[in-house]
């Protein structure tokens, strides 16, 4: 069921309420976009609702509660994300990158201008939320290859450029990898720029320990609690905002089934272990969503 509590919450020159399900987040985001409700204000586990929708939600379904009764049946349905669990605030992940950039010992201009391209306004999932959160990801994998330098690098270069076009991305910025690493050693650099360009694709060959590590934690999103994963589909979308919807559900699904028929989905035994029963999880219930929007 779709719940919405009073507007009384203060914001932007309005006031707002929020819209949950008690059910399931697809529901949720069926009545959001019945009502015209941008993807931008969902927020893990609700929308917030601005006053102007209020009445369309409630004609659209959604049933009228005190806020208290809301966010009681939210906890009890399971769907609740508290704070520890949220995605990273970009200001949050600037914070946190200095510690992992020390790790590779390079310079700090270098650094400025990774984080500064990481930073590019166009930008919504594939920013510094995604470079810290793909490091941090590199950091709880129980794999020695995730702790080496050349790993460590590619996270840091792996969407350093980012227009929106797969395959050219992952090629692009491991050109910008050779370039800016141009003082290392060039066995260094040419390990660097292959991890890099196996981003595209998340094949790693047998045997292949850093770039199993590599392409595990780029993909560690996908295993995220449900809310989380939400506000991932969410920026992904939103980094396709000049996609039509219809073009995208159909565009969508086929990066969800390449993804579903990658067996294993994780490569190595720590992120199968940590991540690849939420990730099909949250996978197929996102493609079930757009393949409804496309019938």
């Amino acid at each position: 069921m779709i719940l919405v509590d009073p507007p009384r919450w203060p914001a932007h020159g309005t006031l707002f309420s929020h819209l949950v399900s008690d059910t399931s987040l697809s529901e949720l985001h069926d009545l959001a976009g019945a009502i015209g409700l941008s993807p931008r204000a969902f927020d893990h586990d609700h929308y917030d609702l601005p006053q102007r929708l209020y009445s369309a939600a409630v004609e659209a379904g959604a049933v009228p509660v005190p806020a208290d009764e809301l966010v009681r049946r939210l906890v009890a349905s399971g769907l609740r994300v508290r704070t520890p669990d949220k995605t990273l605030t970009r200001d949050t992940a600037r914070h946190l990158l200095p510690a992992h950039w020390e790790r590779v010992g390079l310079s700090r201009d270098l650094y400025v201008e990774i984080v500064s391209r990481w930073s590019e306004p166009h930008r919504h999932y594939h920013d510094v939320r995604h470079l810290a959160a793909t490091l941090a990801a590199l950091d709880v994998l129980d794999e020695p290859a995730a702790s080496s330098r050349h790993v460590r690098l590619a996270a840091w270069f792996h969407d350093a450029v980012y227009e929106g076009v797969p395959g050219v991305d992952e090629e692009q910025s491991a050109h910008l990898a050779r370039l800016m690493l141009s003082t290392l050693p060039v066995r260094d650099v040419a390990e660097v720029v292959r991890l890099v360009l196996l981003t595209a694709h998340h094949h790693p060959e047998p045997g292949d320990a850093a770039g199993a590590a590599l392409c595990d934690a780029d993909l560690a999103i996908l295993g995220a609690t449900p809310g989380r994963y939400e506000v991932y589909v969410r920026d992904v979308r939103l980094d396709y905002s000049g996609v039509d919807d219809a073009s995208w559900a159909i565009g969508r699904t086929a990066v969800l089934d390449a993804l579903l028929e990658l067996d294993p989905l994780y490569r190595t035994p720590s992120g199968q272990a940590r991540w690849s029963a939420q990730a099909r999880e949250n996978l197929e219930r996102e493609r079930s969503r757009w393949t409804r929007a496309t019938l």
